[in-house]
């Protein structure tokens, strides 16, 4: 059984998520918005063995942190492929450098829709849903039945599309094929905890998420 751990990590408040099963003990973390000793101390607590660092999109907020954790737990970094291309370019860059953001970390590997992570007995997939930015993926236990879904599905909420690579008609789309598509009790994690609750269904973003109607 996949067992989820919240953590509320750097500048921007991006919500991480230590994954872990808990059977074998393999972890992943995604989304280190910022070195975090706290989760060293909770991996070696309970005990669990990481295996890779996620990024459900490549905006610096989000992934922050990996350097710190890459060197300290020696797991490797995957990125969607066309995030790691899109934000290695220094021109796609410049807003967030004008933020105080360091440049990204290159990713170790990439990924692709469809591309699966094992943890023990569990599994996640990833649903590339663009549109916040070119690459950006939800991650989708469907025995958990849960969802990460990054910054494009909020409580009650989506996405913004103005920065570098975005496109809100594209994310929108994203949201209706590759999300709401799912099982109705499906628990959504996002990226920020900017709603009235951490996290919702799938069912309730359907049917009251303002900006899906």
């Amino acid at each position: 059984m996949l067992k989820v751990l919240t953590f509320i990590t750097g500048p921007l408040q991006v919500c991480t998520y230590l994954v872990y099963c808990d059977q074998s003990k393999e972890a992943a973390l995604i989304d280190p918005g910022d070195a975090d000793s706290e989760i060293l101390k909770i991996l070696e607590e309970y005990e669990l063995k990481p295996k890779f660092i996620l990024g459900t999109h490549g905006h610096p907020d989000h992934i922050l942190g990996v350097e710190y954790f890459r060197q300290g737990l020696k797991v490797p970094f995957f990125l969607h492929q066309q995030d790691e291309i899109f934000f290695q370019d220094p021109k796609n860059f410049i807003e967030f450098k004008s933020w105080g953001f360091p440049p990204n970390p290159r990713a170790d590997a990439v990924f692709t829709d469809g591309t699966r992570f094992t943890l023990g007995e569990e599994e996640l997939h990833v649903l590339h849903t663009p549109g916040h930015s070119p690459g950006s993926s939800c991650f989708y236990s469907p025995k958990a039945s849960i969802i990460f879904t990054g910054d494009t599905l909020f409580v009650g909420a989506v996405g913004r599309a103005d920065l570098p690579g975005g496109n809100f008609s594209q994310m929108l789309n994203s949201i209706q094929e590759k999300l709401l598509t799912l099982p109705d009790h499906t628990v959504v994690y996002p990226g920020h905890d900017y709603g009235p609750k951490p996290t919702s269904t799938i069912g309730e973003e359907r049917r009251f998420n303002p900006y899906l109607s």
